[in-house]
């Protein structure tokens, strides 16, 4: 029988000082994890002791301003490389894809299946919209969906992704339809959320429920 792990005591922040202290930490180390540096704890933690208590630094400015510049080089480095390997597999996906029965591909790259083919109205630029949609990457992790909120979503035509601007003015109302997003179509290499990496190909089942004038 395996013993059970000691639990860590409970922080007490009952002190606004020690709430303060806390909120500070918390916001730093998600800094650091949004940035992508590894840490060691310890030595982070002297650093801040000694810069807090005016003490002589291990390192000279010149030392920690080199070392900044080379692990942001290499982190450069490591996304670009993460990058053109996601628009590879993206690209490498979609060509695969087309040749599958009742996928259209259009010139500019996107991809189209029709689930069901609506009856209704066509949506036109200046138009507002209500949609469901479920967005995944192309290895299914699903990223988005406004199913899962359990109400559909209402923006503009142009206010979305330019793939989803192409075929929203070639749904018909009650139409359901599979997007396939190329990367240039959808969001590049920005990365709108950490659900979904710069330069994803994208995959999108979109309903039109209505036009909204």
């Amino acid at each position: 029988m395996t013993p059970p792990q000691p639990t860590e005591p409970k922080l007490a922040l009952e002190t606004e000082k020690a709430k303060l202290s806390y909120t500070l930490g918390v916001s730093v180390g998600n800094s650091l994890k949004q940035q992508g540096f590894d840490v060691d704890l310890d030595i982070f933690m002297q650093g801040v002791a000694d810069i807090l208590a005016d003490k002589e630094l291990a390192l000279t400015n010149e030392e920690m301003s080199k070392v900044m510049i080379a692990t942001q080089e290499r982190q450069m480095k490591e996304r670009q490389e993460r990058m053109q390997k996601i628009l590879e597999e993206g690209e490498a996906f979609l060509e695969e894809n087309k040749k599958k029965p009742g996928v259209v591909t259009l010139p500019s790259g996107l991809q189209y299946k029709i689930i069901q083919p609506g009856t209704g109205a066509v949506p036109v630029a200046t138009d507002k919209v209500r949609t469901h949609y479920r967005g995944t990457l192309i290895n299914g992790e699903e990223f988005d969906s406004s199913y899962a909120r359990g109400e559909p979503a209402e923006f503009g035509v142009m206010q979305v992704i330019q793939g989803w601007q192409e075929a929203l003015q070639m749904m018909k109302v009650g139409a359901k339809w599979e997007l396939y997003v190329p990367a240039g179509l959808g969001y590049g290499e920005r990365e709108p959320s950490p659900k979904i990496p710069a330069n994803s190909a994208l995959i999108f089942e979109i309903e039109l429920l209505d036009i909204l004038k």
